[in-house]
C-alpha cells in the first residue's frame, strides 16, 4: 500500500486510439467552433443517452449557467445544499436567489414533500440534484412543476448513463445538465452537456455558448464563450466506446464494498433503488455511532496513503460568500449527512485487493 490510492482516477482510452482519433486535426487545423468531432460526439451521445437533443459545452458549470439563461429564469430557484459548489454558484452568478430544500436521509436527493412550502410568487424553477447516481423523485417533481408552472433543470452531473425503469435520466425535466469532468464516469477531459426535448433550444444554446452570435452580422444575446474544443470531443469519442466496460468494472468494485461493509453496526450504505440501473459513480458511506467518527476514519485511511473524500462537505448553504446575501434555510437532514458522509475510492482500475485493504482499515 505504498502507492497512493486517490478517491478517483480518470478513465482514459488506449493511447494509440486517442492519437489516431486526433490525427486528422493536423490535416484540417479545425480546433474548435463546433467542428466535426464536436458534432459527431453530440450525435453519438444522443444515441447513447436516448435523447432527442444534446448540446456540448466546455464544462458542466457553464452548461448549467447557460441553461438558466436560456430558460429565462428569474427570482428564486428551489434547490438543495447537498451538492458541489457549481450548482449554487451557477444560480447566484445568474442573479437568482437559491432557496435551499432539505434532502432525503436514504438517497440524499431533494426532499420532494418539502418543496411546495418553499414556493413563493418569486419562484421560477426547481434545480434538483441527482446524487452519487441516485435519482430524484422525478414523478413528484414533475407534478409540482406542472402545478405551479415552474421550469425544472436537473443537475445530473453524477448520473451519466443511469436509467430508471429503462428510461434514460437525461429525458427528465426541461433540461438536464451532465458534467464530463476528468473525474466523472464519462469524461471529455473537461466538458459538459445539456439534454432537452424542445429542439427550439438548440439555436439559443448554440448562440449563448458563442458570444450570443446568431449569424455573421447579428449578436442577439449578451453571452460568453463555452464551446467544447475538438481535442475534448476526441477524448469523448474514444471514452464513449469504453464507457459500458468501465461501468461494469465499477460495478464489481461497488459490489465488493457492499459485501465487506454491509450489516456493520454504525455504517450506513447507499443502495440503488429498484428499477435503477446505476453507473456506480461513487461509494458513499455514512458513519452513525460507529466506533470512529468520519474524520477519524478519514485520518486512518490517509495514514495508509488512501485518500477518501468528505463529499459533500460543507453544505453549499454554509459557504461564507453567501452568508450576508440572502436568507439561508435550515436543512437538518443535509447537515446531518454532510457531517458524517465519506466517499471511498472508486474508479475502474481499482483492484479488489485494494478494496479489501480499505475495508480492513475501516473495520480494524
Amino acid at each position: 500500500m505504498k502507492n497512493k490510492i486517490q478517491v478517483t482516477r480518470s478513465s482514459m482510452p488506449p493511447f494509440e486510439e486517442y492519437i489516431e482519433e486526433i490525427r486528422d486535426i493536423w490535416e484540417t487545423h479545425w480546433l474548435t467552433n463546433m467542428g466535426v468531432k464536436h458534432n459527431q460526439l453530440e450525435k453519438q451521445l444522443e444515441d447513447y443517452l436516448k435523447v432527442p437533443n444534446v448540446s456540448l459545452f466546455t464544462n458542466g458549470h457553464l452548461a448549467l449557467e447557460i441553461a438558466i439563461e436560456a430558460l429565462e429564469l428569474t427570482g428564486e430557484v428551489i434547490t438543495t445544499p447537498f451538492t458541489f459548489a457549481s450548482t449554487t454558484q451557477a444560480i447566484v452568478r445568474k442573479g437568482l436567489t437559491p432557496v435551499f430544500c432539505d434532502i432525503n436521509p436514504d438517497d440524499y436527493t431533494i426532499q420532494t414533500e418539502s418543496i411546495e412550502k418553499l414556493i413563493t410568487e418569486k419562484t421560477s424553477a426547481i434545480i434538483p440534484v441527482h446524487v452519487y447516481g441516485n435519482i430524484c423523485n422525478v414523478t413528484e417533481i414533475e407534478r409540482i412543476a406542472d402545478k405551479y408552472n415552474l421550469k425544472v433543470i436537473y443537475d445530473a452531473a453524477h448520473a451519466f448513463g443511469v436509467t430508471m425503469d429503462g428510461e434514460s435520466v437525461a429525458n427528465y425535466g426541461d433540461v438536464s445538465m451532465f458534467s464530463f469532468h476528468a473525474t466523472k464516469v464519462f469524461n471529455t477531459i473537461e466538458g459538459g452537456a445539456l439534454t432537452f426535448k424542445d429542439s427550439k433550444l438548440n439555436e439559443i444554446l448554440n448562440s449563448y455558448k458563442n458570444f450570443g452570435i446568431t449569424s455573421g452580422k447579428t449578436v442577439e444575446y449578451i453571452a460568453g464563450n463555452a464551446k467544447m474544443n475538438e481535442f475534448q470531443a476526441a477524448m469523448g469519442l474514444c471514452n464513449l466506446k469504453h464507457v459500458d466496460t468501465e461501468i461494469e468494472k465499477r460495478k464489481k468494485i461497488y459490489n465488493r464494498y457492499i459485501e465487506l461493509l454491509n450489516d456493520i453496526k454504525g455504517i450506513r450504505l447507499s443502495i440503488p433503488k429498484d428499477g435503477i440501473k446505476s453507473n456506480y459513480a461513487y461509494f458513499p458511506i455514512v458513519f452513525e455511532n460507529y466506533k470512529y467518527n468520519r474524520d477519524e476514519v478519514l485520518e486512518k485511511l490517509s495514514n495508509e496513503n488512501i485518500y477518501a473524500r468528505k463529499y459533500f462537505y460543507p453544505l453549499t448553504s454554509e459557504f461564507s460568500c453567501y452568508q450576508h446575501s440572502f436568507k439561508i434555510q435550515e436543512t437538518p437532514v443535509a447537515s446531518y449527512i454532510a457531517d458524517r458522509v465519506l466517499t471511498l475510492p472508486l474508479f475502474a482500475d481499482l483492484s479488489l485487493e485494494e478494496v479489501e485493504k480499505i475495508c480492513e482499515i475501516i473495520k480494524k
